[in-house]
């Protein structure tokens, strides 16, 4: 997957969301292929749709703090992203998000079944959750993906958004300089105040214009085309899901979502 800051092309990367996997409290049983058959339809809309690529998020209810996972669940998610890279094709971005914050296991999913790419919930610092203090280890981390030949796949590294906020403060331009000198190819962020998304992004460009800015939700069909002016990717859910947060891509929503993002590139 191409990262790149200030480019006219704008990454649209929807959000698959997962029922809870094997391995978790809340598995119903016998419904992984369910779950696998509702990811690929998803991801298949999105490639229809002309999205760039999709993420695979597990939604599993409750998560360990830990930088592990479960191996059925490691194995459920691996298949999941097979099936999803098989149904999209090479060009189509498969990325992998393992919650809490399962880095080694999202980049051991991504290398071996064929994603390009993981999104990181916390990379450096310490974020607290509703299932604890979420800590990592970005030594660990980095050399994991070493070992495993992963640095083909992109890390875009949450800095202010839903999945992370610094514990104690600090600024969002400085947890971006941190997240980059670690080793993040981009860096995710968002706040469902428009200003404030806006604010956040001109801090890291002025400390760090080089680095990809990818916004972590909060954008829709009305003001996609405002943000994108400014970021460059979103990772997108609700506004292109039918019944709910975490129901089946609608292909005809990414299409008008993916419309009012390419016209930023026209304008430019």
């Amino acid at each position: 997957m191409e990262l790149t800051a200030g480019g006219p092309r704008k990454l649209v990367l929807g959000m698959v969301h997962l029922h809870p996997l094997p391995g978790t409290p809340f598995y119903a049983s016998g419904g992984l292929g369910r779950i696998v058959d509702a990811a690929v339809k998803s991801a298949r809309a999105l490639h229809v749709g002309g999205a760039d690529g999709c993420l695979v998020q597990t939604v599993d209810r409750v998560y360990s703090v830990a930088d592990d996972a479960d191996p059925a669940r490691v194995a459920a998610m691996s298949l999941v992203v097979h099936a999803v890279v098989e149904a999209t094709g090479g060009e189509f971005a498969v990325g992998v998000h393992m919650l809490r914050n399962a880095v080694r296991a999202s980049l051991a999913v991504a290398k071996v079944a064929g994603g390009s790419f993981v999104r990181v919930g916390a990379l450096v610092g310490q974020t607290l959750t509703a299932h604890g203090l979420v800590a990592p280890d970005p030594m660990q981390i980095m050399e994991y993906r070493g070992r495993i030949d992963a640095w083909g796949i992109r890390v875009i590294a949450d800095i202010d958004s839903m999945h992370f906020q610094w514990l104690g403060g600090k600024p969002t331009a400085e947890v971006a300089r941190h997240a980059v000198s670690t080793g993040a190819d981009a860096v995710c962020l968002g706040h469902p105040d428009e200003r404030a998304t806006l604010d956040m992004i001109a801090s890291v460009r002025a400390v760090a214009p080089g680095v990809p800015v990818i916004l972590a939700g909060h954008t829709n069909h009305d003001n996609a085309a405002r943000l994108l002016a400014h970021a460059d990717g979103a990772f997108v859910g609700s506004c292109l899901e039918t019944g709910g947060w975490g129901g089946p891509i609608d292909a005809e929503k990414v299409k008008r979502y993916v419309e009012a993002v390419r016209s930023v590139g026209e304008r430019s």
